[in-house]
C-alpha cells in the first residue's frame, strides 16, 4: 500500500488482523510500526522474521523514503529528520491516536528521535540492535580494523565514506560482511540472500553525512514510554556498549542481552527475540 505524504509516496505493509476476540468480546491490537535500518535497508529484511509477533499486534512495516517500494526523491531529503517526519504523517494518515515502534540499527535511531519529537503519539519502543550516537562508527572501525578481512575492509571504508557507486555495489558489500552481521554465518560459508532493493544513495547520505553529527544521548532521560533494549553480544556494527547506554539513559527500561547474536538478531536467535517482543508488549497493555 501506498501513502501520498510529504510531498513523496511512502510504502507500507499492514500484516495481521486489527480486532480480536477476547472473552467473546472484539478489541483492537496494539498497532507496532516497524523501522527498518540501513539507511538504505528495507521493510523485507524483516520477513518472514516477526510473523509470530501477529497473534498479539498489526504490524505496519514501512520503506522509509527512496528506499525498498517507496519512491526516490532528491537525496537532500534523505534525513533522519525527514524519516521522523514521514512516521508521524503516516501515523496520521492512517488515523491512529498512538503507536508501537520497533527499530532495528539505524530504524531504532529514527525511533528514538521519534520519542523525543513525538512522546505523546507513543505507547512503547523495541530498539534491537541499535545506538545512541555517532561513536558506533568509531568502535565499528576499530573492530573492521582488528578483525575484518582485507574484503571487509575494502568494503567497510566505502562505507565510512559514504562512497557506494551502485545498488550491486552494496549487495556485494553486504554479501562480503554477511558473516558480521549474522553469527549463524561463517567466513567461509555461502548465503543465498533474498533479492530485497536497497537505496545506496541513502545509506551514503547517512554515512558520509549526518550520522556523523547523530546524538541523542543527553536527551534520552526524557523518554517516559515502556522500552524494550535488545542487544547482539556479537553485533560489530552496533555493539553491546551502545545498546547499554541508552539503557543507563532511559528510565525504566528493560535490556536484554542475545548471547548468540551478532547484529541481525531477528535472524540468529528468532524465537528468543519474538517471545522477548510478545512479553514486553503483555506488559505494557
Amino acid at each position: 500500500m501506498y501513502a501520498n505524504i510529504n510531498d513523496t509516496t511512502l510504502y507500507f505493509d499492514v500484516d495481521g488482523a486489527q480486532l480480536t476476540l477476547e472473552n467473546g468480546q472484539f478489541k483492537e491490537k496494539p498497532v507496532v510500526f516497524v523501522l527498518h535500518g540501513g539507511p538504505g535497508g528495507s521493510h523485507l529484511n524483516f520477513k518472514p522474521h516477526l510473523d509470530a509477533l501477529t497473534k498479539e499486534v498489526q504490524l505496519v512495516y514501512i520503506d522509509q523514503r527512496g528506499c525498498g517500494y517507496s519512491a526516490e526523491e532528491d537525496n537532500a531529503t534523505y534525513t533522519l529528520t525527514q524519516n521522523v517526519a514521514d512516521i508521524e504523517a503516516l501515523r496520521e494518515y492512517l488515523g491512529l491516536k498512538s503507536i508501537w515502534i520497533l527499530g532495528h540499527s539505524y530504524g531504532g535511531m529514527v525511533a528514538m528521535q521519534y520519542a523525543l519529537q513525538h512522546g505523546t503519539s507513543l505507547n512503547g519502543l523495541i530498539l534491537a540492535t541499535t545506538s545512541p550516537s555517532y561513536q558506533f562508527i568509531k568502535k565499528a572501525k576499530q573492530f573492521i580494523n582488528e578483525q575484518g578481512n582485507e574484503e571487509q575492509k575494502y568494503y567497510a571504508n566505502i562505507l565510512w565514506e559514504g562512497g557506494f557507486q551502485s545498488e550491486q555495489e552494496l549487495q556485494a558489500y553486504y554479501q562480503a560482511m554477511s558473516s558480521l552481521y549474522s553469527h549463524k554465518i561463517s567466513d567461509n560459508q555461502e548465503q543465498v540472500r533474498p533479492s530485497v532493493k536497497r537505496s545506496y544513495q541513502a545509506l551514503n547520505k547517512g554515512f558520509g553525512g549526518f550520522l556523523k553529527n547523530f546524538d541523542v544521548r543527553d536527551d534520552l532521560h526524557t523518554i517516559t514510554c515502556p522500552t524494550l533494549i535488545i542487544a547482539g553480544r556479537y553485533d560489530w556494527v552496533t555493539p553491546v556498549s551502545e545498546s547499554q547506554e541508552i539503557h543507563q539513559r532511559i528510565p525504566g527500561s528493560t535490556f536484554h542481552i542475545l548471547e548468540n547474536s551478532s547484529h541481525s538478531v531477528f535472524n540468529d536467535e528468532n524465537e528468543k527475540t519474538i517471545s522477548l517482543i510478545q512479553a514486553f508488549i503483555e506488559t505494557h497493555l
